[in-house]
């Protein structure tokens, strides 16, 4: 019967949608302790999920004349959260950086910076100053 095919397809779309969910809720209560464990060390939140077309950034922040971009990633272990960030994913995080540098030029001379912070369970934030480098 074509509506029983449906039901359990729909069934398991929408666990796959549960666990999307889920994971997005992770990853902005992780961004949350990040912006929060950061602005200990004197950083301010200019913008949190920075979006555009080319890409995200997580946390633009900036501290006297430096603008970090910064990437939040947890995972069960530290160096799991640092393989996490791919080099596919650190291009689309400097074109959304340089969207983010044309539409408030304020920022042009500021010193730039592609930053991790990265998450693990019972351990403390481990932040990465220069991460990577844009490779324009």
């Amino acid at each position: 019967m074509p509506g029983k095919a449906t039901q359990r397809g729909s069934g398991t779309a929408l666990i796959a949608q549960s666990a999307r969910r889920q994971a997005w809720r992770s990853g902005r209560r992780a961004e949350w302790w990040a912006l929060f464990w950061l602005r200990l060390r004197g950083y301010r939140l200019l913008r949190h999920g920075y979006r555009c077309a080319q890409g995200e950034v997580d946390l633009i922040l900036r501290r006297g004349g430096l603008l970090a971009f910064v990437e939040v990633k947890r995972r069960a272990t530290l160096s799991a959260a640092a393989e996490a960030i791919r080099p596919a994913q650190q291009r689309r995080i400097a074109a959304a950086a340089a969207h983010f540098l044309q539409r408030h030029e304020r920022y042009a001379s500021f010193a730039l910076r592609y930053d991790a912070l990265l998450l693990a369970p019972g351990r403390l934030p481990c932040h990465i100053t220069g991460a990577w480098r844009d490779s324009k």
